[in-house]
């Protein structure tokens, strides 16, 4: 019996750093970084950490969705140029009030990833594909409106989302987000519905749920994510740039792999891809900090992000045993 009870509680402490590697991971750079950098854990350090992980973790966010599915989608960071460069233009070419002007801009951003979806849904299309069409397209209309030129804000307009007077709005706002993703995916419908279509998308369909309906709608909601994201990015510099978000769509596909969702669908965490997107802002933070040129910056950054995924794959794999 006492043997038996042993056994048990091990087995229960392996299952715990399972289900948590993603927060252990995160917790082991967060103090590695605050014994390599007396500067990083400052108030005015980890405030800037959370000024330029607002819109990551958009991006993040919206993209976990679309992977939960077993989508992928490669126009986040494209969609973030537009929607930087389009409010940009609407508000200081077109002298288009600031909230109209976002509103325009949601709504184009929404139209162009929902026919990304449609084009997944109806055409077939591999997501890959079909994403990287949009990307395409995407940047280039950012290019054509601003003429590849940088459109910067009027005065008073986006510059208050990093206003420090009304609290940061753009920190605010990301927790707002994750709360309410967070809900969504684990208490609604939507949320177990999105899962199931990644998991097994002939039995949803059998059970005489639209999953054509679903798909589009992740890819919706990334676009809308990842306009705002955009739009976050541009109110940091008041500046519009068809440049915005280069290399952003990698950086969220592994935010939610280093955070446990599996590429194949049907497995994936808000929390767990904020955690993921945060080991990231670590990584890119500390080797600021340290004075890391930028190039050798992306050689490390790599190697972490296999080992990660490593460690979630071996994890995995154990859980599975065990």
């Amino acid at each position: 019996m006492i043997a038996e009870k042993n056994k048990k509680n091990t087995f229960n402490i392996k299952n715990f750093l399972i289900d948590n590697n993603t927060y252990l991971i995160f917790l082991f750079l967060f103090i590695l970084s605050s014994f390599l950098s007396k500067n990083f854990f400052t108030v005015m350090n980890l405030r800037n950490i959370a000024l330029q992980q607002a819109a990551p973790v958009f991006v993040a966010v919206g993209m976990l969705f679309v992977v939960l599915t077993g989508g992928i989608d490669l126009s986040v960071g494209s969609m973030m140029a537009l929607g930087a460069s389009l409010s940009a233009i609407l508000t200081a070419n077109l002298n288009v009030n600031i909230i109209l002007s976002i509103c325009i801009t949601l709504i184009v951003g929404v139209i162009l990833a929902s026919f990304t979806g449609f084009l997944v849904a109806y055409a077939n299309m591999q997501g890959f594909v079909a994403s990287l069409a949009i990307m395409t397209i995407a940047r280039g209309i950012a290019f054509v409106i601003t003429n590849a030129t940088p459109t910067r804000f009027p005065e008073n307009t986006v510059q208050y989302l990093v206003s420090k007077s009304y609290g940061y709005p753009i920190i605010i706002l990301t927790i707002f987000l994750i709360i309410l993703f967070w809900f969504i995916q684990k208490y609604t419908a939507y949320g177990r519905l999105v899962i199931a279509v990644g998991s097994n998308s002939t039995a949803v369909n059998l059970a005489g749920v639209n999953v054509k309906k679903y798909i589009i709608s992740v890819y919706a909601l990334s676009g809308l994510l990842s306009s705002i994201a955009g739009i976050f990015v541009a109110s940091r510099s008041a500046t519009g740039s068809p440049t915005i978000g280069q290399g952003q769509e990698l950086d969220a596909i592994a935010a939610c792999v280093i955070g446990g969702a599996s590429l194949a669908g049907g497995k994936g965490s808000v929390v767990k891809t904020l955690t993921g997107a945060l080991v990231l802002a670590l990584i890119r933070n500390i080797m600021n900090l340290l004075a890391v040129p930028s190039y050798p910056q992306d050689i490390i950054k790599g190697i972490i992000i296999i080992l990660a995924v490593l460690l979630q794959t071996t994890t995995d794999s154990r859980k599975t045993d065990v």
